[in-house]
């Protein structure tokens, strides 16, 4: 017992070296991780990008690289660029590309539109260098500079909006990002057309005929189930005799939908769904029905503050 006594002093120092020795060991090569093909973007702290319309979790690396929209003359779409009303404000497009010079202020919009259609049935893709305006022919092409830093882009105008007041441009993430606005939100802009190659106006060309209606099959799982429920309470307010907010009316569907779903987003904090009354010529968006006038002008009034206009009433 004595001799294992003696051995376990003898050998405890020893060990105790060891260990010192392990803890103070330092490799000599750290290895550097390789850059992928996307970024993580780390939360803005205190809200930061409006209504949470940020550029997701990820985004791809090297959107300084990115090359601008080359402009080339494009057929107009003919559906996308007929006059329309939102929020009480009549807009009409222009219907050919011609010069074109505006200042104001500009937005963009992110991931609560990625993959969504534009006005003129294309998805946005919003590290594209594309833009939406409220008048600009579509798609036509435009350059958009800051003045603060002497930065312009251009970029492809494919999409309606931006419908809040005072702004006169959204563009993609990847356009506001090279712009330097991107942490800001909006900035003063400058937007000029351009017209690829002569200055002849692009001709019209006349849409393509309408698809068929689809028969919405049974729902088959529980996000089927959800969309058609949704789909069946937008047909039923439709029907409904009331007062109602009309918040837009279009000739072309696309571009209902599409301030749709603009306005989930700026409107989110009313609880009221917004529905496409359609009557065979107009595509109405509207709100309600409303008890009486008054409740009605109450939302009117939610909206005007948030949006800088307001809807207006109609009756059914």
């Amino acid at each position: 017992m004595r001799e294992v006594a003696r051995e376990y002093k003898r050998l405890l120092p020893l060990a105790l070296c060891a260990a010192l020795a392990a803890c103070s060991f330092t490799p000599r090569h750290v290895p550097v991780a390789t850059p992928g093909k996307v970024k993580t973007v780390p939360a803005k702290q205190g809200g930061g990008y409006y209504k949470d319309d940020g550029p997701g979790a990820e985004i791809p690396v090297g959107l300084d690289n990115v090359p601008d929209a080359i402009p080339r003359a494009e057929p107009l779409h003919r559906a996308a660029n007929r006059p329309y009303t939102v929020l009480g404000k009549n807009y009409v497009p222009q219907t050919q590309v011609k010069p074109f010079r505006q200042e104001g202020v500009a937005s963009w919009y992110g991931k609560k539109f990625h993959g969504q259609k534009t006005s003129i049935g294309e998805t946005y893709d919003m590290f594209a260098m594309t833009a939406a305006h409220t008048t600009l022919p579509l798609p036509s092409y435009a350059r958009v500079s800051n003045p603060a830093n002497g930065r312009s882009v251009v970029v492809r105008v494919n999409d309606r909006g931006p419908f809040h007041a005072g702004r006169i441009i959204d563009l993609s993430y990847t356009a506001a990002y090279k712009l330097g606005y991107i942490d800001n939100g909006s900035s003063k802009v400058i937007v000029e057309t351009i017209i690829p190659g002569a200055s002849l106006p692009t001709p019209i060309v006349p849409p393509a005929p309408a698809p068929p209606v689809a028969v919405i099959p049974p729902a088959s799982d529980e996000f089927d189930a959800l969309a058609l429920r949704l789909q069946r309470e937008e047909a039923a307010a439709a029907t409904e005799h009331g007062v109602f907010l009309q918040l837009g009316a279009f000739a072309n569907p696309e571009n209902a939908e599409n301030l749709k779903n603009h306005l989930a987003r700026d409107l989110e904090d009313i609880a009221d769904p917004i529905f496409i009354y359609s009557d065979g010529k107009l595509n109405r968006l509207q709100m309600g029905p409303y008890p009486d006038r008054d409740a009605a002008q109450q939302v009117a009034q939610k909206i005007r503050d948030l949006l800088g206009n307001a809807p207006t009433l109609v009756f059914r």
